[in-house]
């Protein structure tokens, strides 16, 4: 064990001395992935439930196929399938995009984060107090400023107990990085398992890793929570 902690240490933490690897490079993939996709869900949630089925529809369907498939089938098809189509390679642009392992795991983390996301988000818009938006229309709210300042910002506080659990799911959902060859923590675990044999100490090192981040987060969301949900807790 003490072995492979003195060897691979580096490796399960940020480095191979070339590239990002392990923890830094799972931390990116997460991070990056769950702010694309925040920022992404958040129009796209408003259209929604939107009355105009031109909106509506065209989101609906995006997020029933994401959150109907695998994230494991959705990174393979980014990653090798539309790479194989020929009018993306004889395409200079979306050829150098589809043949970087990275923009391609990315793009399937956030397409799949994003759709839950927007489900999540819109969930709350359909279930905010109809007195709400009837008060701030009355002060002479609509349209954009009416979600800017009273419907997004309430809604983002309610669902921060959802979006919690989407967050970690989504570090869980990381470790099919390694399929586009990503050197996460659990491809670094793998090559530490076929190199040494320890596989209950390599797998364990990782398990350890994941579960030192889900307390992290779970910490920080909770004190998020008490900080914006306070008001919906009982009165003194």
């Amino acid at each position: 064990m003490i072995e492979l902690i003195q060897e691979y240490w580096r490796p399960f933490l940020y480095s191979d001395g070339v590239h990002l690897t392990g923890l830094a490079m799972t931390m990116w993939l997460l991070s990056a992935s769950i702010a694309m996709g925040f920022c992404l869900s958040i129009p796209l949630s408003i259209a929604r439930v939107s009355e105009n089925r031109w909106l509506r529809w065209p989101v609906q369907f995006y997020t029933y196929v994401f959150r109907g498939t695998p994230l494991y089938i959705q990174l393979l098809i980014c990653y090798t399938g539309i790479y194989s189509i020929a009018a993306v390679r004889e395409q200079p642009l979306l050829d150098a995009f589809f043949r970087d392992a990275m923009n391609c795991t990315l793009l399937a983390f956030t397409l799949n984060t994003c759709a839950y996301t927007t489900e999540i988000f819109a969930g709350a818009i359909r279930s905010m107090a109809h007195g709400e938006i009837e008060a701030a229309k009355a002060y002479g709210l609509s349209g954009w400023k009416l979600y800017a300042h009273v419907i997004m910002p309430s809604v983002l506080r309610r669902s921060l107990p959802y979006y919690s659990n989407e967050v970690i799911l989504m570090l869980h959902s990381t470790t099919v990085a390694f399929t586009a060859t990503m050197p996460d923590i659990l491809k670094v675990a793998r090559d530490a398992n076929s190199a040494t044999f320890m596989t209950f100490q390599s797998f364990g090192i990782a398990a350890l890793l994941y579960l030192a981040i889900t307390f992290i987060l779970v910490g920080l969301f909770r004190l998020a929570e008490r900080r914006w949900l306070a008001f919906l807790g009982p009165a003194h």
